[in-house]
């Protein structure tokens, strides 16, 4: 996995590319399927909602590792089936949502490359952001490598 961080006027961003084991509509399912997304993304049963469209919203009750739980609700700014997803995720006390874009680029019929883009107010915002979308990512190509086999 390559990682690019950045500090530049109008923000921190980070970017993280990693090429997963599977095809681009796995992947994309992965992502936008509620009972798919909360198995791998450490949110809780039952609780992923998603309208998968321009202006449509989702939302999840994530759980950490230690058991806390935590609600995200956002909407979706951009949908490619299969290539991009634009995201904005609310954030308590700010006017605009934190935006994340995930691209894909499918490489060949069993490899997917994926980028993770976001831009954060602070450092702090951003490092924050950018180990939970490592953590995301990890998850994910476990997920894939399980499904990929059965």
């Amino acid at each position: 996995m390559s990682t690019e961080q950045t500090a530049a006027a109008d923000g921190f961003a980070y970017t993280l590319t990693r090429t997963l084991n599977a095809p681009a509509a796995m992947v994309w399912r992965a992502w936008t399927n509620a009972e798919q997304y909360a198995q791998w993304a450490g949110a809780a049963a039952g609780s992923v909602e998603m309208d998968v469209r321009p202006g449509g919203a989702w939302k999840a009750m994530m759980v950490t590792p230690d058991g806390g739980q935590f609600p995200l609700t956002g909407s979706y700014l951009e949908v490619a089936e299969n290539r991009r997803l634009v995201t904005g995720m609310d954030v308590p006390g700010k006017s605009e949502p934190a935006t994340m874009v995930m691209e894909l680029d499918e490489q060949d019929d069993q490899h997917t490359q994926i980028v993770l883009h976001q831009t954060c107010d602070t450092a702090e915002e951003r490092d924050m952001a950018e180990q939970g979308s490592t953590m995301l990512l990890d998850s994910l190509s476990t997920f894939l490598a399980a499904k990929t086999q059965d």
